[in-house]
C-alpha cells in the first residue's frame, strides 16, 4: 500500500518506459487528467458517463456470459444425471472440488491481469495494457501445463482424499483425469477473458462464449452417448466436450485480441508477472482453500450416502445460477473500479461498488423466491432418482435466504480485485469458510444433513457481510498496481 500524500511535493517523475509500468506504484499526484482517453469512446466512458449506464453496459454482457456458463455446466449435469445415474452425478459433483482448486490458479492470472490492465487503460496507456495481456496469456498457458502434469500424476491421491464409494471413485478418475489434461487451454481462456473485460469490453467474451456453449450442447450428447459413428465415451465425454469448447474459445479470443491490437507478444518482463501474481495470488489462495475445505466437508457428507453427495453437488449447481450472475456483476465492478482508480476518481469507484451490489441483490431476490417455491422441480431437471430429488429440495430450501448476501460477496470481491486489494478478502473469506469443517461435523451428529446445509448457508451469508465491511472500510482506495 502506498501512503496518502499530503501535498504535490511528494510527486516523483515517472520512470523511463523500459521499466515495466505494471511493477510501479501509482502515485495519486502522478499527473494525468481526470478522464483518460484510451483509444475508444467506450473505454473513456467508463470514467465519465453516469455510473448506472456504465454498470449496465458492462454488466449486462458479463452476466450474459456467465449465464451461458451456467448453460454450459448444466448441460453436463443434465446428460450425466439423466443418462448415467446418481453415481456418475456424484462423481462429477465431487470432482468439481478439485477442479475449483486448479481453476483458482487460473483465476489468479485473470484477477491480476484485470487489475493491472484496467489500471493501464485508465491511465490512457493501451499499448502498455496490450503488452501486459501478452505476457499474462503466456504465463497462464505455462501454468496450465504445470497443473495438468502435476494433476494427472497426483490423480489417485486427489480421489482418495474424497473417500467416495468405489463406484463413484472409479467414475471420478475418468472424468477428473481427462479434465486435468485440458488445463493449458482452460487457463488460457481465463486470461483471454480478463483481457477483454479489463478494457471494459464484456460483449466480445459473451459472443465467444455463446459460440462455445452452442458447441457444447451438440458435443455433450454426441460424446457422452455416442452418435454419428462416434463411440459412447460416457462420463469421459463430458470432460472432453468441456476441454474442446473452452479450447476453441481460447484460440478464437486470442486471434481477436491480436486483430484489435489488444495483445502484444515480446520479451516477458518478470516484473509484470510478479505484479499480476501479487494481485491475483490472494484470490487463488482463497479458491484453493475453499476447495480444500469442501474436500474435508465431503467426508462428513459421505456418511449420509450417495444421495447426499449428489444433492450437495446439485445444490451447488442450482446456486451457481445466482453465483454466476453475481460474478458477472463483479467482473463489471472490477473493470469500472480499476479504470476509475487509474483516472484518479476513487469516490466514483466507491459508488460503483455499492450501486452494482444493489443491482445484484435485486436479481438475488428472484433466486430466493424460486428456490423456496419450486426446489423439487429444479432438482428433477438433473435427476430422476427420488432420494436425490428429496435431499436436493431439502438443501435448496435451507440455503435459499443466504442468496440475499451472495451479490454483496461476489460484486465487492470483484471490485476489491479490480482495485488490487485482494489480501483482506482472502483472509476474511477463507476464515469464515474454514469454520464449515468443525461446525458441519458437529451439526451433522445432531441434525444430520439439515445441520450441514444450515452451516453452509449461515457461513455464506457471513462472507457477504464481511465483504461489505471491507469495502466500507476503504483500504482499497490507496492500493497501487
Amino acid at each position: 500500500m502506498t501512503p496518502a500524500h499530503g501535498s504535490p511535493a511528494s510527486v516523483t517523475a515517472r520512470p523511463p518506459e523500459e521499466i515495466p509500468a505494471a511493477a510501479l506504484p501509482l502515485d495519486t499526484y502522478d499527473g494525468g487528467v481526470p478522464v483518460a482517453v484510451i483509444g475508444s469512446r467506450a473505454q473513456s466512458a467508463v470514467v465519465a458517463d453516469p455510473l448506472s449506464r456504465v454498470i449496465w453496459r458492462i454488466a449486462a454482457p458479463a452476466v450474459g456470459s456467465n449465464l451461458l456458463i451456467i448453460v454450459f455446466a448444466s448441460a453436463d449435469a443434465f446428460w450425466v444425471g439423466t443418462r448415467l445415474g446418481a453415481a456418475a452425478l456424484a462423481a462429477v459433483a465431487t470432482s468439481l472440488f478439485w477442479i475449483w482448486l486448479v481453476v483458482s490458479i487460473a483465476e489468479m492470472v485473470g484477477i491480476g491481469l484485470t487489475a493491472v490492465a484496467a489500471r493501464r487503460h485508465g491511465e490512457g496507456r493501451p499499448d502498455e495494457a496490450a503488452r501486459v495481456v501478452g505476457e499474462a496469456i503466456l504465463y497462464a498457458v505455462g501454468l496450465g501445463g504445470i497443473v495438468a502434469v502435476s494433476g494427472v500424476f497426483l490423480l489417485p491421491s486427489l480421489l482418495g482424499a474424497l473417500h467416495n464409494p468405489a463406484d463413484v471413485q472409479a467414475l471420478g478418475a475418468r472424468y477428473l483425469g481427462m479434465y486435468l489434461m485440458g488445463m493449458p487451454l482452460i487457463f488460457g481462456y481465463f486470461a483471454v477473458d480478463a483481457a477483454f473485460r479489463s478494457s471494459g469490453d464484456t460483449r466480445t467474451p459473451m459472443l465467444i462464449l455463446g459460440s462455445s456453449v452452442a458447441m457444447t450442447l451438440v458435443l455433450d450428447p454426441v460424446l457422452i452417448l455416442g452418435h454419428f459413428g462416434i463411440p459412447a465415451m460416457g462420463i469421459t465425454g463430458a470432460a472432453v466436450a468441456t476441454i474442446s469448447t473452452r479450447g476453441g474459445a481460447f484460440l478464437l479470443g486470442t486471434a481477436l485480441l491480436f486483430r484489435r491490437r489488444m495483445m502484444r507478444l515480446g520479451r516477458v518482463r518478470w516484473a509484470s508477472i510478479a505484479a499480476i501474481t501479487r494481485v491475483g495470488l490472494p484470490t487463488a489462495i482463497t479458491g484453493i482453500a475453499f476447495s480444500a475445505i469442501y474436500v474435508a466437508l465431503t467426508r462428513t457428507v459421505t456418511r449420509f450416502g450417495t444421495p447426499a453427495l449428489a444433492a450437495m453437488g446439485l445444490g451447488f449447481r442450482v446456486e451457481s445460477w445466482m453465483y454466476m450472475v453475481g460474478v458477472g456483476f463483479g467482473a463489471a465492478a472490477a473493470a469500472i473500479v480499476g479504470q476509475n482508480l487509474g483516472a484518479r476518481q476513487p469516490g466514483r469507484a466507491a459508488r460503483a461498488g455499492w450501486i452494482t451490489v444493489g443491482y445484484g441483490t435485486m436479481v438475488s431476490l428472484i433466486a430466493v423466491v424460486i428456490e423456496l417455491t419450486i426446489p423439487s422441480r429444479l432438482a428433477s431437471v438433473f435427476t430422476s432418482d427420488p432420494s436425490v430429488i428429496l435431499e436436493t429440495t431439502h438443501y435448496l430450501r435451507i440455503a435459499a435466504l443466504a442468496q440475499l448476501f451472495t451479490a454483496a460477496e461476489l460484486v465487492l470481491e470483484g471490485a476489491l480485485g479490480g482495485a488490487g486489494d485482494t489480501l483482506p478478502p482472502m483472509i476474511m473469506s477463507t476464515s469464515i469458510s474454514a469454520l464449515r469443517i468443525p461446525l458441519a461435523a458437529w451439526a451433522a451428529t445432531h441434525w444430520g444433513t439439515t445441520g450441514i446445509w444450515t452451516v453452509i448457508s449461515v457461513t455464506a451469508a457471513g462472507r457477504g457481510i464481511g465483504m461489505a465491511a471491507l469495502w466500507r472500510f476503504g483500504r482499497w482506495r490507496n492500493r497501487s498496481v
